[in-house]
């Protein structure tokens, strides 16, 4: 042993630190993270290449070919950022975003505050209108805030996962259209597990993650833009010093704030050139095309509708417990599924961890003006399978009556059974 070893001492409040990873397994049928398709954890393990090899970036072209399917949608500039979902988001609104544009955002649920957080970060002017949670806004509230504001860019999510509720998106990207503003969207907790167009709905820029239906490891964030988003870019493009080649013509617009997440950067990184910006993440990357493969074999169509069959199953089990579901029954999403909390329950979280130490399966609690007032359960990529539905009714029904709701014995489960028989009929 060297004299440095010596000085080494193995922190005896962490002996964890030294132990082979070996988690209990549990079911994730929270509003997200989910279970990974085992296609994805396998793909994961594939070893590592250099990020200029020919095999990997032949790799990051059939990602972007794949996600063009996911997105519905014939944009060139579809590719990923390295980072949870929240990196997607904060690449597309810092990367349009100049300090002093107006941004609108509306708010029905958590993660319209969440873009509001970043806007505001990247020194735009933000206006926003929140409505109670579980509600979504019509496409005239929409535009009736569109023409009092006049953004430069209106930023909502699709599915906000806080509240359960799925914003319809067909019209709004029209009514930006008149009043020449841009559309984001962020689907994080919605793509491949409802309905998304992203030409058809004239949507300019979207954001997703992994880690909801898509069924993946959170740490990468699927994104594409238009060409309407890419004029802005080219407006905004400034190159690194340090590989900057001479005669490069640089943009006559404000720089964009964040390096890391400059779109206009990794549109080059992304495109035949390969100019250097970052290290690809390439694990990540197999996952991101893994999903995407799962996704287009199954068919969107077909992955759809089994997210829908699930949550009607699970919608039906939970209803036959005497619960009530929460929130606008029209606008519920595909995915998520949310449960007011019976008044004679004293400790919700207690049925929460029950569910997980007892049973091994995760379900969600929520956010601000829901908090404490609502379960959600989410039935997403892997996990939206009947086995799962049924084993999770049948829980929740035990620890339910454990906590004094009694839930009537076996209904729940037969509910969801006579779902599925109709389909299967």
């Amino acid at each position: 042993m060297t004299a440095y070893d010596a000085k080494f001492v193995a922190p005896p409040a962490m002996p964890e630190l030294f132990r082979q990873l070996d988690p209990v397994p549990r079911l994730l049928m929270g509003p997200g993270p989910v279970d990974l398709y085992p296609r994805v954890l396998r793909a994961m393990s594939v070893a590592i290449q250099g990020q200029f090899d020919p095999q990997f970036t032949a790799l990051m072209n059939q990602s972007m070919a794949l996600y063009c399917g996911v997105f519905r949608t014939g944009n060139a500039q579809t590719f990923m950022i390295d980072g949870t979902a929240r990196a997607g988001i904060e690449a597309c609104l810092a990367s349009i975003v100049a300090p002093g544009d107006k941004v609108l955002v509306p708010i029905f649920g958590r993660f319209g505050h969440l873009k509001v957080e970043i806007a505001r970060r990247v020194r735009a002017e933000v206006v926003s209108e929140e409505i109670e949670w579980g509600t979504v806004f019509s496409p005239d509230r929409i535009e009736d805030l569109v023409k009092k504001h006049r953004p430069k860019v209106v930023a909502i999510c699709q599915g906000d996962t806080s509240a359960t509720m799925l914003q319809p998106l067909a019209e709004i990207g029209a009514i930006c259209r008149r009043h020449d503003a841009l559309l984001y969207v962020d689907c994080t907790a919605s793509l491949a597990g409802n309905v998304f167009e992203t030409d058809d709905w004239q949507i300019d820029i979207a954001s997703s993650g992994l880690q909801k239906c898509l069924s993946g490891p959170p740490g990468i964030a699927p994104i594409t833009f238009n060409e309407r988003v890419v004029d802005i870019l080219k407006h905004r493009k400034h190159v690194e010093q340090g590989i900057r080649a001479p005669g490069v013509v640089e943009g006559n617009g404000p720089i964009i704030q964040s390096n890391y997440f400059d779109l206009a950067m990794l549109m080059d990184y992304w495109s035949p050139r390969r100019l250097n910006h970052h290290t690809e993440a390439a694990s990540m990357l197999y996952a991101a095309r893994e999903c995407a493969l799962v996704v287009l074999e199954e068919g969107l169509e077909a992955g759809i509708a089994r997210h829908r069959l699930a949550s009607k199953a699970l919608r039906a089990g939970l209803e036959a417990m005497d619960l009530t579901l929460f929130g606008d029954p029209t606008h519920r999403m595909s995915n998520v599924t949310g449960i007011i909390i019976p008044k004679l329950i004293k400790d919700s979280e207690r049925v929460r961890a029950e569910m997980l130490n007892d049973f091994g399966i995760e379900i969600g609690t929520s956010f601000g003006p829901l908090h404490g007032r609502i379960w959600r359960i989410g039935t997403m990529g892997y996990v939206c399978a009947k086995p799962n539905i049924l084993r999770c009714l049948a829980s929740f029904e035990a620890v339910l009556r454990r906590s004094g709701y009694a839930a009537p014995a076996g209904k729940a489960v037969d509910a969801a059974y006579a779902v599925y028989g109709e389909v299967a009929a």
